[in-house]
């Protein structure tokens, strides 16, 4: 079973070929995706690297987190799990579950009678 890592505090020089040679060093990878800004092509300062067993994916986070490359300190933790939306990593009582919230009244747009 894989393990996808979170690594943040990218500089934007970093390139994938760069992340999947450092994470080598913790085990197999399988997958490294810088995320790249659709609009200027810049990277966005993150990545997820992908490792073939999650033994490997811990290792990864201990060797790595907090490793100093292109003068900056990586970042290294497990992903989120994703709540298929797309959005934010998923939360626990995110479902929007529960009680309704209530409408407090404020006090504007009142009309008084003279």
């Amino acid at each position: 079973m894989q393990a996808k890592l979170y690594v943040g505090n990218l500089e934007s020089s970093v390139t994938e070929a760069d992340l999947r040679t450092l994470f080598n060093q913790a085990g197999t990878v399988s997958a490294v995706d810088v995320i790249m800004d659709r609009d200027s092509g810049q990277s966005k300062g993150f990545a997820f690297v992908t490792m073939s067993t999650p033994a490997e994916a811990e290792k990864a986070i201990g060797m790595l987190n907090a490793f100093s490359i292109h003068n900056r300190e990586l970042m290294v933790s497990l992903a989120g799990a994703r709540d298929g939306r797309g959005g934010q990593p998923a939360r626990p009582g995110a479902s929007g579950g529960g009680r309704p919230r209530r409408h407090k009244p404020r006090g504007g747009n009142r009309r008084y009678s003279p």
